[in-house]
């Protein structure tokens, strides 16, 4: 039975995952903590009094910034805590709900990035927003089925991290997912509608252990399956808890 193997939140835009037992999930929103803070770089234009969405160029990034990928983080919830290392040892910790905190972060990462920043990075917050790629608050599915199957058109081993997806299955033919958009899915308690395929850009190339190029994920993508895509965004419909082992079911 397909089933979800394993569950992720990127607490800030463009850094490493946090690995999660179970999430509990409401509508219309996204996982808790997901995507919660970012680093702005270049103008200040982000209000989180007023906070929008703008495109993930406006943020550090691994489609422009790999060398984040060698930063190993953890972020604890009380105090928004980040921690940063590289190579095992701690290179920075900040609590980014103050703002001294946010301010030692970014005296980090104006360091660390150098001269590639356009200008001071910046913390940003906006109580539930998320910094997500898209508009919608939507969560991200990724069948592990499909990465394998990625794997042996490159002949290489291709990290499902890659793609920086909220819900990895296991179980399922590869592509499968491409048969649901506009078709609704269970997993756990948690019903979700499948809106669209995720279309792939450069930060996929970004090797998530060595923070190298190593790839072309999307140019592989088009030529071999003729679709620059991997993976859906779900958007939830019906609020309930969601862990590993929780069996995946296509209701309609």
């Amino acid at each position: 039975m397909p089933q979800v193997e394993s569950l992720y939140r990127y607490p800030v835009k463009g850094l490493s995952p946090e690995r999660l037992e179970a999430v509990e999930l409401t509508p219309g929103e996204t996982f808790p903590g997901d995507r919660a803070y970012a680093v702005e770089q270049g103008a200040h234009q982000f209000d989180p009094d007023a906070p929008r969405h703008f495109p993930k160029t406006k943020y550090l990034m691994l489609m422009r910034d790999e060398k984040l990928a060698a930063l190993d983080t953890s972020f604890e919830n009380e105090g928004a805590v980040l921690t940063l290392r590289r190579g095992g040892r701690q290179v920075a910790r900040a609590q980014l709900s103050t703002p001294v905190g946010r301010g030692i972060a970014e005296q980090f990462f104006a360091a660390y990035l150098g001269t590639a920043l356009p200008g001071k990075p910046r913390i940003v917050h906006g109580g539930g927003h998320a910094f997500t790629d898209v508009a919608e608050t939507w969560v991200s599915l990724i069948n592990l089925a499909s990465v394998r199957d990625l794997e042996r058109v490159t002949g290489a081993t291709v990290d499902p991290l890659r793609f920086r997806g909220n819900i990895h299955i296991e179980g399922l033919a590869p592509w499968a997912e491409n048969d649901w958009i506009d078709r609704t899915l269970r997993l756990g308690d948690v019903r979700f509608a499948v809106r669209k395929a995720i279309v792939r850009c450069a930060a996929t190339n970004v090797n998530p252990a060595t923070a190298e190029r190593d790839m072309n994920i999307p140019q592989t993508l088009l030529s071999a399956f003729g679709a620059n895509a991997c993976g859906v965004y779900l958007e939830v419909l019906e609020r309930g808890r969601m862990a590993p082992g929780d069996v995946l079911t296509l209701p309609d």
